[in-house]
């Protein structure tokens, strides 16, 4: 019985190692195709959504909806969808724009969508993006109330027509950036600020110890960054300064490559506390 089972498992084993080799070797050769124009396979489209109906639904189970069936929280949520969604989701008689015609995943329609998602799924979703899609972390430019507001909207998509959304969508002003109320703002954060760097691409030009993202470095590396006594050359580097950096680069210093990408004064002192943990001694 043991030299059965002995033999099994070391099976198991070799087949484990096969697959993983010949994985590699799909990889390495460059047999994968990783053109947008060519699909995933239903096996893999199968894997992903269910990877994450499951991831989802078990991230959303503590979310806990407010009512959504007022007039004025659905009337915002249609200028936040028109503002920031129906570029890529489009809406009934309305399609996608042509960027996003060409992603792969294809974005989804959400016309259905909360006919077969709960309001709480659908704001996790919405806040939290969905990795190795184009779907993005909302949480960095909405706050909750408004991804609450799109929710809502969501919510009764599905009960218009062409003609109904048209008529909505008719002379709504643009979706306007709610103000940080005063008080609201915390202490900066250093595991937030390491997420949200990710967040605001600055790991696709700089190279920063502890967080990953890709190689094509076209700035100088974040290494050290605690340790140096200037920020961009130009201005002493305190947490204030290091956060108008952040927040106002070409304000700092005129002609920098540095882009204003948009970083909220939360997320500012969340990047500054995680920048001046970067010292020398952990590079």
């Amino acid at each position: 019985m043991i030299r059965a089972t002995r033999i099994a498992v070391l099976a198991v084993a070799a087949a484990g190692a096969l697959a993983g080799l010949a994985g590699g070797a799909v990889v390495y050769f460059g047999w994968y195709d990783v053109s947008a124009t060519s699909p995933h396979t239903m096996a893999v489209h199968y894997l992903m959504d269910t990877a994450m109906a499951r991831s989802v639904k078990a991230r959303a189970a503590e979310v806990q909806a407010p009512d959504l069936n007022g007039e004025a929280r659905i009337q915002n949520g249609a200028r936040l969808y028109r503002t920031h969604c129906v570029q890529c989701h489009g809406a009934p008689g309305i399609a996608p724009q042509p960027y996003a015609l060409g992603l792969n995943p294809a974005p989804a329609a959400l016309v259905a969508t909360a006919r077969t998602r709960p309001a709480a799924e659908i704001f996790w979703i919405t806040q939290q993006g969905i990795k190795m899609t184009g779907m993005p972390a909302w949480q960095y430019r909405l706050t909750d109330d408004q991804i609450w507001d799109v929710v809502a909207f969501l919510r009764v998509l599905p009960l218009l027509s062409p003609a109904d959304y048209r008529d909505r969508d008719d002379g709504l002003p643009p979706a306007e950036p709610t103000p940080v109320a005063p008080g609201s703002l915390r202490i900066g954060d250093a595991a937030a600020g390491k997420k949200a760097l990710q967040q605001y691409l600055c790991v696709t030009c700089h190279a920063i110890p502890g967080v990953t993202g890709a190689w094509n470095h076209v700035g100088p590396s974040l290494a050290g960054m605690a340790d140096r006594p200037y920020i961009a050359g130009v201005m002493v580097n305190t947490p204030e300064n290091l956060q108008r950096w952040l927040r106002e680069p070409g304000a700092v210093k005129a002609g920098t490559a540095m882009p204003d990408v948009g970083v909220s004064e939360q997320d500012a002192r969340d990047i500054a506390q995680f920048l001046n943990t970067l010292s020398d001694d952990h590079r």
